[in-house]
């Protein structure tokens, strides 16, 4: 081991008594080496989750309709005051996607790529120094990635698409009482200008659906099966505590049956639509009509108004549907 207390041993023999004591001062260089470690990264870190910007859209939502889903991308942000508005010049911006099933973009497991690549063009327009995508997969990630085709485009438009590691991690703090208290999360989601949230839109066989606020679970570590327990409140507190800048949501290929995974063809539904709005939980409770369900159905949803991260009431929000 090149620079340790081994490699400086004199050229002799040790005693049993020497050999005891220098195992000693080896074992405690270890232990300071990794404390160094964990205090270079971060390990134990604590984060009270990112400061509100309340930046408010020229509506409360946008429901923008068409056949291209990276036009109707950029009419959906255009419409809210453009990506100028949430996005500064030399920002860095997280957008995070839904990447988390070996699924090809037809069979809408995961967000559609062209979808990722508008936002990551307007991103950069806007001024942004760096565009970051990742997602805490649930299948093997490298073939998550590559077969999402989010991978391929978004590198191509000059985003940072990237593993997570889970030691690069801070621990949630809350101002009050919450089962997501210490839960590991992943630092880039935190330590960013920006925080895009773009989930694909599709059913879920626990929770009913996967919308925005559900997408967040891709940036957690952890046993992140637990967060199911409770994962109304859980959702509800992870979105207060990363408070997106801007929430798009893919319902231009929905799957309707057999989610999260889905896999057969037969369980997609062109719906051609994009969601954007600055309220996460309207987001979700639009997106949920769309699927024929109450919005207050879904625990997320229920749970955000509870806890007044976001209204769900659609009918006194500024809603503007465009086709594009």
């Amino acid at each position: 081991m090149k620079g340790s207390v081994f490699e400086r041993l004199p050229n002799k023999k040790i005693s049993r008594k020497g050999f005891v004591k220098l195992c000693g001062i080896g074992m405690a260089s270890l232990a300071l080496d990794n404390a160094l470690l964990k205090f270079a990264f971060g390990r134990d870190d604590v984060s009270t989750g990112r400061v509100v910007k309340r930046i408010k859209g020229l509506h409360d939502l946008v429901a923008a309709d068409g056949i291209d889903p990276y036009a109707i991308t950029v009419k959906a942000v255009e419409a809210m005051g453009g990506m100028g508005r949430f996005v500064k010049k030399n920002s860095v911006v997280l957008i995070k996607p839904n990447i988390g099933w070996d699924r090809s973009p037809e069979q809408a497991g995961n967000t559609n790529p062209y979808v990722v690549g508008a936002l990551v063009d307007m991103c950069f327009k806007a001024g942004a120094k760096r565009v970051n995508i990742f997602d805490n997969t649930c299948n093997d990630s490298k073939r998550c990635y590559e077969n999402s085709g989010i991978e391929k485009i978004a590198k191509e438009k000059g985003a940072n698409v990237y593993f997570v590691d889970d030691w690069n991690v801070v621990k949630a703090k809350f101002s009050y009482k919450s089962p997501m208290e210490g839960w590991p999360i992943y630092r880039d989601a935190l330590e960013c200008d920006t925080f895009i949230n773009v989930p694909v839109l599709k059913h879920h066989g626990l929770t009913g659906l996967t919308l925005s606020m559900k997408n967040l679970m891709g940036i957690c570590s952890g046993n992140r099966g637990l967060i199911h327990f409770d994962i109304g409140a859980k959702l509800a507190h992870l979105t207060d505590f990363i408070k997106p800048d801007l929430t798009v949501i893919d319902a231009y290929r929905v799957l309707k049956r057999n989610g999260p995974t889905g896999g057969d063809l037969a369980d997609v539904f062109d719906m051609k639509t994009i969601i954007a709005g600055t309220d996460p939980v309207l987001c979700d409770a639009y997106a949920a009509k769309l699927m024929d369900k109450d919005p207050l159905s879904i625990s997320g949803i229920s749970q955000g108004v509870k806890y007044n991260i976001g209204s769900a009431d659609i009918a006194k929000a500024d809603v503007l549907i465009i086709n594009a």
